[in-house]
């Protein structure tokens, strides 16, 4: 960085003018780009990265945050809570950015209000959930590994029936999300050949809906 700089300040030569305006223009990119990182980027993705952001629109905080605080992911034993983002949202940035894309959705439907009743929300519940899955499996299930991992687990203490579906899942290579989908939100009935039809061709897809914690 200091030959750079010393280049930079240095009396320009024959020939040199334009790769000099080019080294310029590079520092000047990256320089704002950790500015807007700072200043912009990293502020507002903190700001809506968090459970109370989550649950401030009302049909997050009446449907699928009550059902999420009788869980074992708000409270337990062990005294550790898993937010809304700890389990919605990949900790990798590409991943976590997509997460924020789709969330957004969210927010369009309320206003369109596809989700504003408990009816409405009910209505398209299994379409919601199985988009949330289908993400979890794509990403094999990295927020959930985020904290529980296979290589981790005191496999002699877990109970016969959890010792044994963790060991044949680990050896068979499947993802969390295969096995404990309602484990905080519950499980939403399968739509029937007549509710389908009341399902929208554009649903919310990250942070609503029936996922696990």
């Amino acid at each position: 960085m200091r030959k750079l700089l010393d280049a930079l300040r240095s009396a320009p030569k024959p020939g040199r003018t334009l790769g000099r305006l080019l080294g310029l223009g590079a520092l000047g990119t990256v320089l704002a780009g950790v500015a807007l990182y700072a200043v912009a980027y990293y502020p507002l993705m903190e700001a809506t990265n968090t459970t109370e952001f989550c649950i401030s629109c009302h049909t997050m905080h009446d449907n699928v945050y009550q059902e999420y605080k009788k869980s074992a992911h708000y409270t337990n034993a062990s005294g550790v809570r898993a937010g809304c983002p700890d389990c919605h949202v990949p900790k990798q940035l590409g991943p976590k950015l997509y997460a924020k894309v789709r969330a957004a959705k969210d927010v369009w439907h309320e206003m369109l209000g596809t989700i504003d009743t408990p009816e409405k929300f009910e209505a398209r519940r299994w379409q919601m959930a199985s988009a949330v899955w289908g993400m979890m499996e794509r990403t094999d299930s990295s927020t959930c590994r985020s904290c529980h991992a296979f290589d981790s687990m005191a496999l002699d203490v877990q109970d016969r029936m959890a010792r044994r579906k963790h060991e044949s899942a680990a050896e068979e290579g499947k993802t969390c999300i295969e096995c404990h989908k309602g484990l905080v939100h519950k499980y939403p009935e399968a739509p029937t050949p007549a509710a389908a039809g009341l399902r929208g061709s554009d649903p919310p897809a990250v942070v609503s809906g029936s996922a696990p914690g």
